[in-house]
């Protein structure tokens, strides 16, 4: 029952704050984004922004979340190690996309 118990903590631990970094790390990059360039690129199928603009938010917003969630998963483990005293066998499997 521990392991089962351990498995669903793990995976509501992870996957909250993934999701949590996910947003605040969205926000900060937009706020940022707006504030140099004026406003966050739209679509480049509408002519409202460039290829080059689109593709350097896409970057930058996808490597900002990204490292946001890898730091905010990786702080679970690290206390969840600290406080059970290792990490549950859930945490071993391969990561899913």
């Amino acid at each position: 029952m521990a392991d089962n118990e351990d498995d669903l903590i793990w995976t509501l631990a992870t996957t909250g704050a993934a999701i949590a970094a996910a947003s605040v790390a969205k926000k900060a990059l937009t706020k940022g984004w707006v504030k140099r360039k004026g406003k966050v690129p739209g679509n480049p199928a509408g002519g409202d922004t460039t290829w080059a603009e689109a593709l350097a938010w896409a970057l930058v917003s996808g490597i900002g979340v990204g490292l946001a969630r890898l730091f905010a998963q990786r702080g679970v483990a690290f206390a969840f190690d600290r406080v059970r005293g290792g990490l549950p066998e859930k945490a071993n499997t391969k990561a899913t996309a």
